[in-house]
């Protein structure tokens, strides 16, 4: 039988058109799963980490904001509140039988003395909470306060003092801590491409310096705003309730160095006619705001300081390596060394806050000046902030030295003037030291962090370090708060005193790193995870590093005292920082 010449074809056909639509359904596929034609991978890792970059530099911004608006809600009420519980007359009307005196003193006990015991929790509440959300709850803390003054009665009023005490250390610390991380991941984001930021590892010695600069010192600028945001209450609000000089400094015989104590003679009545409690609960209101936004900023614009597994790691060190480590990087020569300079910026901000502005510019100008003395201070530290920058081409001591030889030249002005009360020809001198101050206070407060950056590079001590240094500002603080009823002169020896000491100490440090003294650091124990997972399989951690000095490479099994040389005796162990600023 013969076979039909047509049949044969059409199984091929189908095969073949089979085929064809196989490629075709490929080539759309490719077509839609496929790299762009236009697609560039190399600037599309450029635009990445772009916004890494602008993400870095908006947590700054957001966390300088959140500083300036906490301090400046937090200063503004304390000092409107001192004023009005200070005249007799508000007191009898408004609380004649709470003893509101004795409310006040103890407010102020609770804020300057809590914070002596900040050094044995502060580190443990940053590792276990985290650097941000350490800074989200003491920002929140500082609102509690702001809510307490609603009602103002001692179980409201104490109990939030006191949580403001605890708040302080931790609070700067974090923040210090944050700005500091943020110029180390902004060094990491520039240079991507470097072989140890992809491998995860540490950067060489001063590598990040620029960006602690340029961080700290946009930091710095917008926080010293917050002394002027402060006096916004005054301003406009309790000026206009406040008595003329000739009245509130009737009984002042003596100002400046020639004072005891805070203002002997000040009237007891400042207040000409009482606020209305409805025109309080607006001011309070509006800085109930204040603080609750400075809670949304930390909360929604600040990014994490570090990634999650390495806060697993900095916590999995163990609770009682956390509490110990602290006390031990205080066997740190460069440490011990600014120490008095830690205790020296404690000293000036609280008195020019005090004792320059009540016992030499309201003594002088009366309360109604107050305000203006104290913008004028913020406002000169927060624009001379950014001589600080001038580190980057100058050695790191100068911006330092600087500012304490202005503030000694101003201690000892200070030590040998006497103004007359109730003269206001004295003002323009008057407004001039604070601006000065102001000046010196920028470089003071911006240089100490720079010079903590530069010191310790390492991201597993760096809260500790910031904690050790708020810490001894907070004591510096409470002591400014106990010699109170000292005389003028007394106060202004001591501080010149410290300050000499401190520049001696700051000098001698510089000099024995500039002949290569070796310095000590605790070692850093490595992570002990409880649970093991995917992340932890890896024999080569890239999140875990050792000591300084041992690369990672010890095996620390214990909490006991072992420490390590962090550097070598031989230059070649020397940080290039260090050796560049001090050659």
């Amino acid at each position: 039988m013969e076979k039909d010449p047509g049949c044969c074809p059409e199984p091929a056909k189908r095969a073949e058109g089979d085929r064809l639509g196989t490629e075709g359904m490929e080539a759309q596929l490719d077509e839609f799963v496929g790299a762009h034609p236009d697609y560039n991978e190399e600037d599309e890792e450029q635009k990445y980490f772009r916004r890494k970059r602008l993400g870095v530099i908006k947590n700054v911004l957001a966390a300088s904001l959140a500083g300036t608006l906490t301090y400046g809600v937090y200063l503004g009420l304390l000092e409107m509140q001192l004023i009005l519980h200070y005249d007799e007359t508000y007191r009898e009307v408004k609380y004649s039988n709470i003893q509101l005196e004795d409310i006040d003193r103890k407010v102020l006990m609770g804020i300057n003395v809590t914070p002596i015991a900040a050094l044995l929790y502060t580190p443990v509440l940053i590792r276990f909470f985290g650097t941000k959300w350490a800074m989200f709850l003491a920002v929140g803390i500082y609102a509690l306060f702001v809510s307490s003054n609603y009602w103002e009665r001692y179980y409201t009023l104490v109990p939030s003092a006191v949580a403001i005490g605890v708040a302080i250390v931790p609070l700067w610390a974090s923040t210090g801590n944050y700005i500091t991380r943020m110029a180390q991941k902004y060094y990491e984001y520039v240079n991507y491409k470097e072989e140890h930021v992809q491998e995860q590892q540490r950067a060489p010695r001063g590598a990040c310096n620029t960006y602690i600069i340029i961080f700290q010192t946009i930091f710095y600028a917008c926080f010293h705003l917050s002394f002027a945001c402060a006096q916004m209450p005054m301003f406009f609000f309790l000026n206009n309730y406040l008595y003329q000089l000739n009245h509130t400094l009737f009984g002042v015989k003596h100002c400046g160095t020639l004072s005891h104590g805070t203002l002997p003679g000040f009237n007891k009545t400042v207040l000409q006619s009482l606020p209305r409690s409805v025109n309080l609960i607006i001011v309070e209101s509006a800085l109930m705001a204040a603080a609750f936004l400075a809670m949304l900023v930390v909360l929604a614009l600040c990014g994490s300081a570090y990634r999650p597994t390495e806060e697993i790691d900095m916590r999995s060190i163990g609770w009682g390596n956390i509490f110990q480590l602290p006390f031990k990087h205080m066997r740190d020569y460069r440490l011990r060394y600014l120490f008095p300079l830690f205790i020296y910026s404690g000293f000036e901000v609280l008195f020019v806050c005090t004792g320059f502005s009540l016992n030499y510019g309201v003594c002088a100008l009366g309360l109604e000046k107050l305000a203006y003395l104290l913008t004028a201070y913020g406002l000169s530290a927060s624009a001379c902030s950014g001589l600080a920058l001038c580190t980057l081409r100058l050695r790191r001591q100068i911006p330092l030295l600087a500012g304490a030889f202005l503030h000694a030249a101003l201690l000892v002005t200070l030590f040998c003037w006497a103004p007359e009360p109730r003269s206001l020809i004295q003002a323009p001198l008057l407004y001039s030291i604070a601006v000065l101050w102001g000046t010196g206070s920028a470089l003071n407060k911006t240089s100490i962090s720079i010079l903590l950056g530069m010191l310790y590079e390492d991201k597993e001590r760096q809260d500790f370090v910031f904690t050790i240094y708020h810490w001894w500002q907070a004591l510096a603080i409470f002591t400014v708060y106990l010699w109170s009823g000292l005389p003028m002169k007394a106060k202004l020896s001591i501080m010149l005193l410290t300050l000499a000491v401190a520049v001696g100490t700051y000098l001698w440090m510089e000099h024995k790193m500039a002949q290569h003294v070796a310095y000590r650091l605790p070692r850093i124990p490595r992570p002990r995870h409880k649970m093991r997972g995917y992340r932890y399989l890896e024999e080569d951690n890239s999140d875990e590093t050792g000591s300084e000095g041992d690369d990672g490479k010890d095996d620390n099994d214990n909490n006991d005292d072992n420490e390590c040389l962090a550097q070598r005796a031989s230059g070649d162990e020397l940080p290039k920082d260090d050796r560049g600023q001090l050659s």
